[in-house]
C-alpha cells in the first residue's frame, strides 16, 4: 500500500479529501428558522392565490351587478340619515335595555333565595333558546293581543327595544354572573367584616370590579346586537324607520340589483369594524392592568 501511494500521491490525496468532507456534518435549520421558511411558504402561497383571483375574476361584470354608482347615488344619503341612524338607535335601546335587565338577573342567579335563582334560571334558557326574530315577533303582536291597549313606549322604538333587548339580557346576564364570580372572594367578606350590609358591597365593591372584567365581552354582544337589529322589518316599520337592512332590501325590490345589499354591509362594516377595535384596545389595557 505505501508503494501504490507513493505512485500515486494525488489519489491518496483525493482519498484523505473525501474523508474528511464526510466527517463534517452537514448544517441544519434551527426551530425559528423552520418556522419562517414554513410562514413565508404560506405567504407566497397566500399571495399567489389572491393573485389567481383577482386576474381570474370578471371585473366588468362584477361592477354591473354588485357595484353600480347610479344606485349608490340614490340611496345617498338618506342610506346614512335614515338606516344607519335607526339601526344605531336600535342598537342603543336595545343595549341599554338588556343591560339593566341583564345585570338584575345576574344578580337574581346569585341570589340566595331559591324561587329567584328558578326564575331567572328559566329566563335565561328560555331566551337563550328561542330564536331573536320569534321573540320580536310575539312582542310586538303577542302582548297587544294578551293585553288589549297596550302602548310600548316610543311605539316601534319601544317595542325593537323590548324586543332585542330580552333576548339579549339573558346572553349579559350570563356573563355579568361569571364577571361577579370571577372577583376574588375575599373582597366581598372584607367588606362584610368592616360591617357593610350584602347590596352595599356587591353595589360599591364587587358589580364595578365585575364590569372591568366583562366590558370586552359586553361589546362583543354590542356587535351582535348591531347585525341582530335587522330583525326590525317584522314589527312593521314605516319609510322614515327603515333600518340598513330593510332599506337595502327596498331598494333591492325596485332595482332588482344587488347592490343595494353590498351598500349596506359596508354601512355594517363601518360600525362593527371600530367596535372590534375598541374590544381588542380594552382586552389588551385590562391584560395590563390584571
Amino acid at each position: 500500500p505505501h508503494l501504490r501511494d507513493q505512485l500515486h500521491p494525488k489519489s491518496r490525496k483525493n482519498s484523505m479529501t473525501h474523508t474528511s468532507t464526510a466527517d463534517v456534518p452537514t448544517p441544519r435549520l434551527t426551530r425559528r428558522q423552520k418556522t419562517r421558511a414554513v410562514r413565508g411558504i404560506q405567504y407566497l402561497i397566500g399571495i399567489a392565490v389572491v393573485i389567481f383571483l383577482v386576474v381570474r375574476t370578471d371585473w366588468p361584470t362584477v361592477s354591473a351587478s354588485f357595484l353600480r354608482s347610479d344606485i349608490l347615488d340614490r340611496m345617498w344619503p338618506r342610506v346614512v340619515t335614515i338606516g344607519l341612524v335607526n339601526t344605531l338607535i336600535y342598537t342603543a335601546l336595545a343595549f341599554v335595555f338588556a343591560f339593566v335587565l341583564g345585570l338584575v338577573v345576574a344578580l337574581m342567579r346569585l341570589s340566595s333565595v331559591r324561587p329567584y335563582r328558578w326564575i331567572a334560571t328559566a329566563y335565561v334558557e328560555f331566551f337563550r333558546g328561542v330564536p331573536a326574530l320569534v321573540v320580536l315577533f310575539m312582542v310586538a303582536y303577542g302582548i297587544p293581543a294578551a293585553y288589549p291597549g297596550t302602548v310600548f313606549p316610543g311605539e316601534t322604538y319601544g317595542m325593537v327595544m323590548v324586543g332585542l333587548g330580552v333576548t339579549a339580557a339573558a346572553y349579559m346576564s350570563e356573563t355579568f354572573r361569571a364577571g361577579i364570580q370571577a372577583v376574588p372572594k375575599g373582597q366581598m367578606e372584607a367588606a362584610r367584616s368592616m360591617g357593610m350590609t350584602y347590596s352595599r358591597t356587591m353595589m360599591t365593591i364587587v358589580i364595578p370590579q365585575a364590569f372591568r372584567i366583562v366590558i370586552p365581552p359586553l361589546t362583543n354582544e354590542l356587535i351582535l346586537l348591531v347585525k341582530d337589529s335587522s330583525l326590525v322589518y317584522v314589527v312593521g316599520v314605516t319609510a322614515q324607520q327603515y333600518e340598513l337592512t330593510k332599506f337595502a332590501q327596498d331598494f333591492l325590490n325596485r332595482t332588482v340589483n344587488p347592490t343595494p345589499l353590498i351598500i349596506g354591509a359596508c354601512c355594517y362594516l363601518a360600525i362593527t369594524l371600530p367596535l372590534s377595535q375598541l374590544v381588542r384596545l380594552l382586552e389588551r389595557r385590562f391584560a395590563k392592568a390584571r
